[in-house]
């Protein structure tokens, strides 16, 4: 009952956050501006978010191969789509690391390694998400571009979500570094609490301390999903007429992705359409065509979200009939 009347809360709030936003803009302006929008350019931008699924999938492979886990592509593909439908549509992004980590214990009857490898999986792309953002802004400071103080205030919250996530990764790695950060949790009272978490976390990544080379490869593959994510958004914006510009997507696209962990909606309902005007707003993108692009970005996400719920189903039925078949 708590998860249910947790769920609804958050629909409510993506609901209210519609309605605030086109308080702010003329609903028909978004409107008229979605449906001239191109559609060869919609499909491209549907293929490159595709794309980023499965570069996504790729990535798991690599951290599982590194772990000797070897898991069919079909597969590994059939969990991810999966785990994307149960992001899309329940409050919070963990939902689909549970599901995609849940139906590869099945397979692979090795829970731990299932969970260790979705663990790593989304911290090295968040790292690859902040590393991204960090590198824009350094393109966009020589190209004289970011000269406000909001951008500059952003920029500065991409490079310490980078050195904050590099570093925890590096403390983990090491375990003469993990044994001194565990004596002084052990020895502050206050820290108790996130004990248990350290210390799920720092073995997840520690199983990997003897294979960098998986984690580089894995972390360019999560550069690439992230191109191909931030390039969706541009087809988007380039098929209702253009007007923004890609390096300021490869900047604000990562920390879009960092709010969106916050479990407040249903699947970055709401949440989306506000950020959107928000950040694009900085650099002079008009609010009309950012929040259009959003709206076609969340489409495109619910569509490409559907194959992972037909996949559930049927293993989910397929299941079910094993399990009522009466034996011989």
């Amino acid at each position: 009952m708590r998860a249910h009347f947790s769920n609804v809360i958050k629909l409510i709030i993506s609901l209210a956050l519609i309605v605030w936003l086109f308080r702010r803009i003329d609903v028909r302006d978004v409107v008229t501006m979605v449906r001239g929008a191109h559609p060869a350019l919609l499909v491209l931008a549907t293929a490159a978010y595709v794309g980023a699924i499965l570069s996504n999938a790729l990535k798991w492979g690599i951290l599982l191969r590194a772990q000797n886990v070897r898991v069919p592509w079909r597969l590994l593909v059939e969990y991810t789509f999966v785990g994307v439908f149960f992001n899309n549509f329940l409050p919070a992004n963990v939902g689909g690391d549970v599901m995609r980590g849940y139906g590869l214990a099945k397979y692979i009857r090795r829970r731990a390694d299932a969970a260790v490898s979705v663990v790593v999986d989304r911290l090295i792309g968040l790292m690859a998400l902040t590393s991204m953002a960090v590198v824009s802004a350094l393109v966009a400071f020589v190209q004289h571009a970011a000269s406000n103080q909001d951008l500059l205030a952003i920029a500065g919250v991409a490079v310490v979500s980078t050195a904050g996530l590099a570093g925890g990764f590096a403390l983990m790695l090491s375990r003469r570094l993990r044994a001194r950060v565990e004596r002084l949790i052990r020895r502050t009272p206050v820290l108790h609490p996130v004990a248990p978490l350290y210390t799920r976390l720092s073995e997840a990544v520690g199983a990997y301390r003897h294979r960098a080379d998986a984690l580089a490869v894995a972390f360019g593959v999560a550069l690439i999903t992230w191109v191909l994510s931030n390039l969706t958004q541009w087809f988007l914006a380039e098929s209702l007429g253009g007007g923004m510009p890609l390096l300021y997507i490869f900047l604000f696209n990562p920390l879009i992705g960092l709010v969106l962990l916050l479990p407040i909606s249903i699947g970055g309902l709401g949440v989306n359409q506000n950020i959107f005007p928000f950040f694009y707003g900085l650099v002079g993108v008009p609010e009309t065509l950012a929040v259009s692009v959003s709206f076609l970005l969340q489409f495109i996400i619910y569509v490409t979200s559907l194959p992972g719920g037909f996949l559930w189903w049927r293993e989910r039925r397929a299941h079910q009939g094993v399990a009522t078949t009466p034996s011989a």
